[in-house]
């Protein structure tokens, strides 16, 4: 039993996705220990996010949210992290959904090519046939005066032959009249 071609690619992108997730765990766990990176990397987001979080729960229970408290650096570092690790997972479906699509137009494209390539073949068939057609009628309309002229010379041999065929003939000898009586 044959099975289609395995898709490779597929594949890459499955494993890609899964090496993604214990990946942004890690860079979580750096980004806790590492004072430069919470405090530049994660903190900054972590702080917009539970600002602008803050701001749209509140307008939507009808309060006036003027000033959000910060959350404090644990907690930022937590969320910032989370959010970091979240942003690795979602930028690797991202670029695993773009590399798909960029092989689907590619394979679009080789495919719409060869479909060109047959469709000149067959035109430049059908034009090389074209001619053949002509020249074949052209031999044809040539042939035909010399076809009527080959009958008509047939037709004066016949006749020719006919005159011969005539003369040569011995001269018919009158039928003797039998004598039984």
């Amino acid at each position: 039993m044959v099975v289609g071609a395995f898709p490779m690619a597929k594949l890459l992108y499955l494993g890609i996705r899964q090496v993604s997730k214990p990946l942004a765990n890690r860079i979580k766990e750096a980004a806790r220990r590492s004072e430069f990176f919470k405090t530049y990397i994660c903190l900054p987001p972590a702080q917009l996010y539970h600002w602008v979080e803050m701001r749209t729960k509140m307008r939507i229970m009808g309060f006036n949210a003027a000033a959000v408290k910060p959350l404090n650096e644990g907690a930022a570092a937590e969320l910032g992290a989370e959010l970091l690790g979240e942003g690795i997972i979602f930028m690797t479906a991202c670029s695993c959904l773009m590399l798909e699509y960029w092989r689907h137009q590619l394979q679009h494209r080789r495919k719409e090519k060869e479909r060109r390539v047959a469709r000149e073949e067959l035109q430049g068939e059908v034009g090389h046939l074209g001619l053949a057609l002509e020249e074949l009628q052209a031999q044809v309309h040539a042939a035909v005066p010399t076809q009527l002229a080959l009958e008509e010379l047939r037709a004066q041999l016949q006749e020719v032959r006919a005159v011969l065929c005539l003369q040569d003939l011995p001269p018919a000898s009158p039928a003797e009249p039998e004598s039984e009586e």
